[in-house]
């Protein structure tokens, strides 16, 4: 964590270690910016955690709306795309476009969104989709009849938590800065990073959630209880079956989740079973339920600019150092 602070692969970072039970370990480092009067990281530190909203709102509000028989995995959505199709991101809808480009309401962009053609049939490739999840958050809200962050603070059993879409502007300061924007022309702190979200109003099942290590901590414990007894996020079965890699040619995706692979972020130290996810803003939650083990690491390193790669090769040998440490 301090290398990373040394070779400038972010400014802040948050790491927590943890079990079913809650946390062992929790360390913050760095300032808020590279700024000398910035204010330091604390453990408490509020970050943008970007994709990782997918696995914790929207995978979790999915999961949901097929226990509730709302929806069913085998639902189509359009062509021959099914719900699952877009939880393992098999849809054949393309990795991203730059539609905010194009687009200057939520309505024009959510017509567009939908309007993006498949570049291939469902089923037969992964290709890591925005797009595909920006489709998924549309069908809940209209099937649950509700926006998806009111949807995720009725599931969400921390009332109050740090977790959640739309942080209060009077708590901006204290978040962890992301980029200086081009396209908005200001520092972003507080606001969404991603633009499609920001044009959605901050609210979008592949981006929006931010939340604390704390917070996410409580969120990985959920998932490592679940593989065992009933919680209010899935039984056992349901958590089995969501974690479970799907039958797509050369994918390592389950159903939301990611899978370990001695390549993934998570480093080559966990179970070939460990599920997880990373966020673009330097994000990341990785499970390993056989060990009962879950690690959250919180950083900006897209502060001050997205160009800045550093950290992603530094994450995997984060995750194996502290596997290693409990081993």
């Amino acid at each position: 964590m301090t290398e990373g602070l040394d070779r400038r692969a972010y400014p802040a970072i948050v790491c927590e270690v943890g079990r079913a039970d809650g946390p062992r370990w929790r360390h913050a480092l760095g300032t808020l910016t590279y700024n000398t009067d910035a204010p330091p990281c604390r453990e408490s530190t509020v970050f943008d955690l970007a994709s990782l909203t997918k696995v914790i709102a929207t995978t979790s509000l999915t999961m949901r709306a097929v226990r509730d028989g709302r929806l069913s995995l085998s639902s189509l959505v359009r062509d021959d795309i099914t719900v699952a199709h877009l939880l393992d991101h098999s849809s054949g809808l393309p990795a991203h476009r730059r539609l905010w480009e194009t687009v200057t309401t939520a309505v024009a962009l959510r017509e567009a969104v939908l309007d993006v053609p498949q570049e291939r049939p469902a089923g037969i490739q992964a290709v890591y989709s925005d797009i595909g999840f920006m489709t998924l958050g549309f069908l809940l809200e209209a099937c649950m009849e509700a926006p998806l962050d009111q949807q995720w603070r009725g599931v969400w059993p921390h009332a109050g938590d740090r977790l959640d879409f739309l942080q209060a502007p009077s708590t901006w300061s204290a978040i962890a800065p992301t980029e200086r924007d081009s396209w908005r022309g200001r520092l972003l702190q507080g606001e969404v990073h991603d633009e499609h979200a920001a044009l959605l109003g901050g609210v979008a099942a592949h981006s929006g959630l931010f939340g604390n290590a704390a917070a996410v901590g409580r969120f990985a414990a959920s998932v490592l209880e679940s593989f065992h007894r009933e919680t209010w996020l899935a039984t056992p079965s349901e958590m089995h079956q969501w974690a479970c890699r799907r039958p797509v040619p050369g994918s390592s995706r389950a159903l939301g989740w990611d899978t370990m692979l001695p390549t993934s972020s998570c480093g080559t130290r966990m179970s070939p079973t460990a599920i997880g996810h990373t966020g673009f803003t330097g994000t990341s939650l990785w499970i390993d339920w056989e060990r009962d083990c879950y690690v959250v690491i919180l950083t900006n390193r897209v502060h001050p600019t997205r160009t800045n790669e550093v950290f992603v090769p530094m994450r995997a040998r984060l995750h194996d150092a502290i596997a290693e440490d409990l081993a």
